[in-house]
C-alpha cells in the first residue's frame, strides 16, 4: 500500500512540477492568465486521450507537459488494433474541442480578450494535431482507414513550414518520417494489414466522417475566432 501510494504520488509530482515549469515559461512570455488558460487546454485534452485509453482497457501514465512542444501521457501498453488506437487518438481532439468551444462561449459572453485568445490557441492546436500522419493524433485516426492515409500528412507538413518555418515542425517532421516510409511499404496483402489494421468497413466510415466533421468544426472555428482576435485588435489600436 505504501509503494502504491507512493507510485501515485509520483506521478501526481510528475504532471503537477511539469505543469507548473510551462506555466512559469508561458507565463513569462505571455501572461499568466493566458498560460494558466492554455495549460488548462493542454490538460483537458490530454485528459481525453487518458479517459479513452482507460475505457479500453489499455495501461496508461498520467500527463507530462514540456513548454512549447506540448504534452503527452505514455501508454504503457499498445492498442491491439487499429480501431482501438483511433478510439484513443480521437479521444484527445474530440475533449480538447470541447475545452476550447467552453472557453470561446465565456469570452465571448464576457468580451475577455485573452480567453478568447486561449479559445484559439485550443482551436487551432487540436486541429493542427489532426494532420494525418503519426505522430500526430490525425495519424492514429486516420490509420484505421489505412496507413496509406499517412503519406497526405507530408505535403501538408511541408506546406505548414514554408508557411511558418519551426523548430517544433522540423522535429515533427523527423518523428513521421519513419511513418511515411511504413506507408510507402504497406501492402493491404500483409499479415498486418490482414490483423492489425483488419477494422470492418462500417467503422472505418464512421471514424472518417467523425474526422472530417471535427476537422472542419476546428478549421471554420479557427479562422472565425482568428477574425475576431484581429478585429478585437483594431479596434484597439484605433
Amino acid at each position: 500500500m505504501l509503494l502504491l501510494s507512493g507510485a501515485k504520488l509520483g506521478k501526481i509530482a510528475t504532471t503537477g512540477g511539469t505543469m507548473l515549469v510551462s506555466l512559469v515559461v508561458y507565463a513569462f512570455v505571455f501572461g499568466w492568465k493566458y498560460a494558466a488558460g492554455f495549460i488548462a487546454l493542454l490538460f483537458v485534452h490530454e485528459m481525453g486521450h487518458y479517459i479513452a485509453a482507460r475505457q479500453r482497457g489499455l495501461a496508461v501514465g498520467a500527463p507530462t507537459f514540456i513548454p512549447f512542444v506540448g504534452a503527452w501521457i505514455e501508454l504503457k501498453e499498445l492498442p491491439h488494433d487499429a480501431q482501438t488506437e483511433a478510439y484513443v487518438g480521437l479521444g484527445g481532439p474530440l475533449l480538447g474541442s470541447v475545452g476550447a468551444l467552453v472557453c470561446y462561449f465565456l469570452a465571448r459572453e464576457s468580451g475577455t480578450a485573452w480567453l478568447l485568445a486561449v479559445a484559439y490557441a485550443g482551436f487551432f492546436l487540436n486541429l493542427f494535431n489532426l494532420i494525418p500522419i503519426s505522430p500526430f493524433d490525425g495519424g492514429r485516426i486516420t490509420a484505421v482507414l489505412s496507413p496509406r492515409i499517412w503519406l497526405l500528412g507530408v505535403p501538408i507538413l511541408v506546406a505548414l513550414f514554408l508557411w511558418r518555418p519551426s523548430p517544433l515542425l522540423v522535429l515533427m517532421a523527423l518523428l513521421a518520417a519513419p511513418q511515411a516510409w511504413k506507408a510507402i511499404r504497406y501492402r493491404a496483402d500483409s499479415a498486418e494489414a490482414r490483423s492489425y489494421y483488419a477494422v470492418p468497413a462500417a467503422v472505418k466510415w464512421q471514424y472518417a466522417l467523425i474526422y472530417l466533421g471535427l476537422a472542419g468544426f476546428l478549421a471554420v472555428m479557427t479562422h472565425d475566432v482568428h477574425e475576431l482576435l484581429q478585429a478585437q485588435r483594431a479596434v484597439g489600436s484605433g
